[in-house]
């Protein structure tokens, strides 16, 4: 429902509007760029992992991909909802592949990080706490509520810091004698933390009202 979408100010650009009119017009179906982000996700994630066994200027490759990667995920996740909405290209099977990647992607990405950090169990834990406030959200549009798509570390955050750390990490691998890619993951995970209990109350005090 156009009502319970993610309020993305770049949506509103002439430059998206163009990209995506012009996707519709050849056909590309918002499912399609949709599964997509699964493959970018994927490239994200495979980088960071690898980045974590190797050195030099390979490093820094393997960490360019992965911000790049991140960012065309959210790219996908901006066109497929305006090829859909704005294009008229909306699918039955819409609301599965609008947010099914999504938690895929998360996960990609996150557990990636954690390998490529040293530190698996804080990948996963970061990836688990951010389908859990994904899960919330939809908890609550199931209950007919608005959706709840605010932070503090809500998908485009959780992006933006992934993004940061890849970019820092390429200059600073350690900083202090702590891995950026492992501090990112414990401000994605706190944050997350912090996100899915605001949305948990927000949604009991909201049930409580009915």
């Amino acid at each position: 429902m156009p009502a319970d979408r993610r309020p993305i100010a770049s949506r509103n650009t002439r430059i998206a509007a163009r990209i995506a009119r012009v996707l519709a017009a050849r056909g590309v179906s918002p499912n399609r760029i949709s599964q997509a982000s699964i493959g970018f996700a994927a490239l994200a994630g495979a980088a960071f992992w690898v980045s974590g066994a190797v050195s030099g200027p390979l490093y820094g490759v393997l960490l360019a991909l992965a911000a790049l990667g991140c960012q065309l995920r959210l790219l996908c996740n901006l066109f497929d909802g305006m090829v859909a909405v704005e294009g008229g290209q909306g699918a039955p099977d819409g609301p599965f592949w609008n947010e099914a990647p999504d938690r895929v992607a998360d996960i990609l990405i996150l557990a990636g990080m954690g390998y490529g950090a040293g530190a698996p169990a804080l990948g996963w834990a970061a990836a688990a706490l951010a389908v859990l406030t994904a899960y919330i959200r939809e908890l609550g549009s199931a209950q007919g509520m608005a959706a709840d798509f605010r932070g503090p570390m809500a998908k485009p955050q959780r992006m933006a810091v992934a993004t940061g750390a890849a970019v820092l990490a390429i200059f600073l691998p350690e900083l202090a004698g702590v891995s950026i890619l492992a501090a990112a993951l414990w401000l994605i995970a706190a944050g997350a933390v912090l996100t899915a209990l605001g949305r948990s109350a927000r949604l009991i005090a909201a049930l409580k009202q009915r």
